[in-house]
């Protein structure tokens, strides 16, 4: 069994003894203790939390726990049932809620889940608020509220709806290009809530033939629910068999989108935000950002509009942070998430998925014509398993002066920017393990980056 506690959430194996997985004792834990949180962070709203989840197996016992954990320390809750993540952080914003808690494991498998936690914009709670959260959940510094001050249970299943409403609002989506395309769609729901969000979003998009696989949300994940490249064998067999124009993945929350080529072939994550952001800059120019570990094909795209691109630190609340800072007007993470402002300030494969097929529309390209349009990296990525003792910083500080001849960024590990390409590296914060990107106009000198350095790292400590 397996509980991992970190600022971005709380996930962990359903089942074990308390502390040991995301059993129903840890969940009434950290819920509890995100809501005092909550009480004593968030100032000037109602006592009004939103609570979502996708549709893992253990989704509902989860939800349970959570709601009547709420409940009991006084807050209202609007429970919107199965949603993607992106719909309820915009559910946070329309109900002028404090806060919202998204009831996800995101890509892990069946047998996890976590939750994921929201303050009142529907975003991310800060590094720092997350460690609060964790110090009141190990402290106990929490209380349940007396019988006459419980909270209050309501529902709202419309806001998938509501999400897909505000989609097509969107002044870059032009759903008349998209419905003259006359545009073939396959998709993978991978059995999770973007069974129930993808089909009447591209519906509403004017897409009339949709080849749809995994689309019940029963959460019984029938491939690897992670959108790579060597889990999605069936959707591209089945793009060159219906003979699609496109094909769309998404992980089970729908926060991250993958795209396939006409003819089968991977558009390739880290491409879904350079795509998306190119259609945007065309009509908006302005700054971008994306983690260390993106694809430096952002920033050329950025740099050809004669605008500003910034890598930020990895994790979905330091781009965010980023955008902010330098006013950015499209973001995101190469995993396939895509953050758009004019939307939300949250990953959204909603959005992305509208804007590309926009994208795509006006272009008059096939697909993959589109993907060959931009600039050619590869990204070879690996990591390196040490023993406990081994010091993990001072390694990186080694490998820091061993390349200081190149352009060097140290706010989130190592990055070491050569003239055709780079290597990240980062130390994970639950096991001695040190992951490895890298990048580079072909697949061999990506891997060439990534041995080199690895070589260096075993030199350095020993092994």
């Amino acid at each position: 069994m397996t509980l991992i506690k970190s600022i971005s959430g709380i996930r962990g194996t359903i089942g074990g003894k308390a502390d040991e997985g995301l059993n129903p004792l840890d969940i009434v834990k950290f819920t509890a203790a995100y809501a005092t949180w909550n009480t004593a962070t968030v100032k000037g709203k109602e006592k009004k939390i939103v609570v979502g989840r996708d549709a893992r197996i253990s989704g509902e016992m989860v939800n349970h726990v959570v709601i009547g954990t709420l409940l009991g320390m006084g807050f209202d809750v609007v429970n919107i049932g199965l949603a993607s993540t992106p719909t309820t952080e915009i559910a946070v914003c329309m109900e002028n809620a404090s806060g919202g808690l998204i009831l996800t494991a995101s890509h892990n498998p069946k047998q996890w889940n976590a939750l994921k936690l929201l303050n009142e914009k529907g975003e991310f709670l800060t590094a720092t608020d997350g460690e609060e959260v964790l110090r009141i959940a190990a402290s106990g510094e929490f209380s349940f509220v007396e019988v006459d001050q419980l909270g209050k249970l309501s529902e709202n299943f419309t806001y998938t709806q509501q999400h897909i409403d505000s989609v097509l609002k969107l002044d870059l989506v032009d759903v008349d290009a998209i419905k003259k395309a006359n545009f073939k769609v396959a998709i993978d729901c991978v059995n999770s809530v973007g069974g129930i969000t993808l089909p009447p979003l591209l519906e509403a998009l004017g897409v009339q033939q949709i080849e749809k696989l995994y689309c019940e949300p029963n959460g019984h994940f029938p491939h690897n629910p992670e959108p790579l490249p060597e889990h999605l064998t069936e959707i591209s067999s089945l793009i060159k068999t219906k003979k699609t124009d496109v094909g769309f993945v998404v992980d089970p929350d729908v926060d991250r989108l993958a795209i396939i080529n006409e003819d089968g072939s991977m558009f390739g994550e880290e491409y879904t935000l350079v795509a998306v952001a190119d259609y945007v800059l065309q009509h908006t120019p302005g700054n971008t950002a994306s983690n260390l570990s993106s694809t430096r094909a952002l920033r050329d795209i950025t740099e050809k509009y004669g605008c500003t691109y910034t890598a930020s630190a990895v994790g979905e609340v330091n781009v965010v942070t980023a955008m902010k800072t330098t006013n950015c007007v499209i973001g995101g993470e190469g995993n396939g998430g895509v953050i758009y402002p004019t939307s939300h300030y949250g990953r959204d494969a909603l959005v992305g998925i509208a804007l590309f097929l926009t994208h795509l529309a006006k272009s008059g390209k096939k697909c993959s014509e589109l993907r060959a349009s931009y600039p050619p990296y590869f990204i070879s990525k690996n990591k390196i398993e040490l023993t406990p003792q081994i010091d993990v910083d001072g390694i990186l500080a080694v490998i820091k002066g061993s390349y200081k001849q190149y352009k060097i960024n140290d706010i989130d590990g190592v990055k070491i920017d050569f003239p055709q390409g780079w290597v990240h590296l980062r130390k994970s914060n639950t096991e001695p393990i040190i992951r490895i990107y890298s990048e580079a106009p072909t697949q061999e000198q990506a891997d060439g980056f990534a041995i080199a350095v690895i070589e260096e790292i075993k030199r350095i400590a020993g092994i």
